[in-house]
């Protein structure tokens, strides 16, 4: 998906290059917003556990436009650093075998779980609504890296999601070329899918992820 986003966003500003019109503009941005996820455990036919979470984040990212005529803006965002939850901690029984043909008996087991969301990038397109008001849409791409330590032994490997956002915004420029944005943003991320490493009818799924944010930007225009 990375790099079907990025032939897309490159054709574009290939396409663009070609008008007198154009113009660059780079700058940094600090975002914060909520955050709500769904998802579950299932092992073969059971589902083992499931529910939905929420959660703050604050990141910061870096991005990139041409412009065609002042109203036009065609850009990538880019997160440099990864955005990482907290561990999440439980014990729940697990079934251990008995010995000399005893049943099975129930021991408890920590579960530890953590991830890390890396290499954030959108690409997007903006139009100017006014001459300060802007409107924009995109699609995300993240990758997710799972950082797990289950009492069953169980492990998953990392996966990529891929997303839509949309975004409003108020654009103030000085006559040097320096302009400051702000931005309301919500993004939704398709769902996503995991099977252990070590027991193939045991699999996690992350059904539904977004979120609200609002975003300060800065940057220059050339």
């Amino acid at each position: 998906m990375k790099k079907l986003l990025l032939s897309a966003i490159f054709s574009l500003l290939y396409i663009t290059s070609a008008s007198a019109d154009m113009g660059v503009n780079v700058g940094v941005s600090g975002s914060a917003g909520l955050f709500a996820a769904s998802g579950k455990e299932e092992l073969g036919t059971r589902v083992d556990g499931k529910g939905t979470e929420h959660g703050a984040a604050s990141y910061g990212s870096v991005f990139a436009e041409i412009t065609m005529a002042d109203r036009l803006m065609i850009g990538i965002d880019y997160l440099p650093s990864a955005l990482s939850t907290d561990t999440v901690e439980s014990v729940r029984d697990i079934k251990a075998p008995g010995g000399n043909g005893a049943a099975s008996a129930n021991t408890g087991g920590e579960n530890k779980i953590q991830i890390d969301f890396k290499d954030m990038t959108t690409g997007y397109v903006g139009v100017m609504i006014t001459d300060n008001m802007y409107a924009k849409a995109g699609v995300v791409t993240v990758d997710v890296i799972t950082n797990e330590n289950l009492a069953t032994g169980s492990a998953y490997g990392n996966k990529s999601m891929d997303g839509t956002m949309f975004g409003v915004g108020y654009h103030m420029a000085r006559d040097n070329g320096i302009f400051f944005r702000f931005e309301g943003t919500y993004m939704d991320f398709d769902g996503v899918s995991a099977t252990s490493t070590t027991d193939t009818t045991r699999k996690i799924t992350l059904s539904n992820l977004d979120g609200v944010t609002g975003k300060i930007s800065l940057g220059k225009s050339f």
